[in-house]
């Protein structure tokens, strides 16, 4: 594993760590243990593995993965502001909506 990679997966990481602290601690205002927010979020971080795995085997660039990686913290941004506005949770509407983004997303990783 050369240098960059280490460090994004650093990044990931610890980002994912802090994201699962802040949300716990925050249970009240976010239910991310809700079904319909687990499944979305499931998706999220399987894909971002995804990604990373792509980029590790050379079958991506450097640059298409951070894209990928952007237009997914996108889709996440689009999940919690969905969240707020509903009092913790997401809608079933919502949830379809998400699932088409990262259903597109997935399509673009590994072409």
């Amino acid at each position: 594993m050369n240098f960059s990679s280490k460090l994004i997966l650093s990044f990931v990481t610890i980002s994912s760590l802090g994201f699962l602290g802040s949300a716990a601690s925050a249970q009240t205002r976010w239910a991310h243990r809700h079904p319909r927010q687990r499944e979305v979020l499931a998706r999220e971080h399987h894909q971002i593995a995804r990604i990373n795995a792509e980029r590790r085997e050379g079958e991506i660039t450097g640059a298409q993965a951070r894209a990928l990686r952007s237009s997914d913290r996108a889709i996440a941004a689009q999940d919690h502001a969905d969240a707020r506005a509903n009092g913790g949770y997401i809608t079933k509407a919502e949830q379809h909506q998400l699932n088409a983004e990262e259903n597109a997303q997935s399509k673009t990783i590994g072409q």
